[in-house]
């Protein structure tokens, strides 16, 4: 089990087994969870949804909501097509499926 010496600063540094399994970097924030008195768990901390400004590719083209609800309803059919039974075009007329 990995472990850590505390220094007179309060600080620690966090064994490298660890900050491989927790994929931590240089400059990652860490928040700290109190799961019951006396123990703590650590994780860690998101980033800010505005770090992520410029990360998807500007579009050509901005769809309305119209396009975007036609877009939906198609692929809905689609779906729809591709799990529909086709029982009823394998019996004769007025046979029960």
């Amino acid at each position: 089990m990995p472990t850590a010496t505390v220094t007179s600063k309060g600080q620690i540094t966090i064994p490298v087994q660890v900050r491989k399994a927790l994929g931590l970097k240089p400059g990652v924030r860490i928040d700290f969870y109190e799961i019951e008195d006396g123990e703590y768990a650590f994780r860690p901390k998101n980033r800010s949804i505005m770090e992520m400004e410029g990360c998807l590719p500007k579009l050509d083209h901005v769809p309305t909501i119209e396009e975007m609800n036609q877009a939906v309803l198609d692929h809905a059919a689609e779906l729809d097509a591709a799990t529909r039974s086709d029982a009823y075009a394998r019996v004769s007329d007025g046979e029960a499926a």
